[in-house]
């Protein structure tokens, strides 16, 4: 049995992830265009048969932009959110296509439980996911302005954590954007900086030694760069003696292209 992770697209511009078992793939968000799910879907090699769910993390239309075009096409895609989420794009949806939980449910989807909760962002009830399946796990956290004690935990024991490293705090102050915008990115119902995804990587490695993959996610085009993402991790890690290599393995996601396929 096999889990695996790709990316279509993760970043302002789109977001679009792919996670896959030996029998189920399942879709969470859908921001970009129909057209770029299906190159994601053939580059995977995941026939539309295999795709049984979409699943929605927050109302934003970087989330958001093609679940009525694709739930359109595809009539037997069943498409997941809580209610809250459901009350600002519902009608992009027909009712016999939703499904609603409640932020904090687990439930299967196949051979797939996905557990839910919330993360702090500025959205109606925004949640991150876990996926498992024979004995593996992916978690997915992005769009959160701070990690909780309730994201910790449910992200300490992952195989695959994708985790967001959206921005550099010193860029995006003196950078372009408008004063507001800066606030509202640093808030804690923001993005996470570079710097705090180093930090809590650093805090699963102290309390969990297991081996783990941690992909940095939803960077921004404006305020960050893969490079500096990576460095600023690394350099958190390595103050504490925790070397990328030998205690973690540390990947970047590309915003505007398919990622590799990261298996475990």
């Amino acid at each position: 049995m096999t889990l695996s992770f790709c990316s279509f697209s993760s970043g302002s511009s789109g977001n679009c992830y792919l996670i896959k078992s030996n029998h189920t793939a399942v879709l969470v968000d859908a921001g970009i265009s129909r057209k770029k799910i299906y190159e994601g879907l053939a580059y995977t090699a995941t026939p539309i048969e295999q795709l049984a769910a979409l699943l929605i993390t927050h109302e934003h239309s970087d989330h958001t932009k093609s679940i009525r075009t694709l739930m359109k096409k595809e009539k037997l895609l069943k498409a997941y959110a809580n209610a809250l989420t459901w009350s600002q794009i519902g009608s992009e949806v027909c009712e016999e296509q939703k499904q609603t939980f409640e932020t904090g449910d687990t439930f299967l989807i196949r051979d797939i439980a996905v557990k839910t909760f919330r993360v702090s962002h500025d959205a109606a009830d925004p949640v991150g996911y876990t996926f498992s399946s024979g004995g593996k796990q992916i978690s997915i956290v992005t769009d959160t302005g701070c990690m909780s004690e309730e994201i910790i935990s449910e992200i300490r024991e992952a195989d695959i954590l994708i985790l967001e490293a959206n921005h550099d705090v010193d860029m995006l102050r003196v950078g372009r954007y408008p004063w507001f915008l800066k606030q509202r990115v640093l808030g804690e119902e923001g993005h996470l900086s570079n710097a705090a995804a180093g930090e809590t990587i650093l805090r699963l490695l102290s309390e969990n030694s297991k081996e783990r993959r941690v992909l940095l996610a939803h960077l921004s085009k404006e305020n960050n760069f893969p490079e500096m993402a990576y460095q600023t991790v690394k350099n958190i890690l390595e103050e504490a003696d925790f070397y990328i290599g030998k205690h973690v393995s540390l990947n970047t996601i590309t915003r505007d292209e398919v990622s590799l396929i990261y298996e475990i």
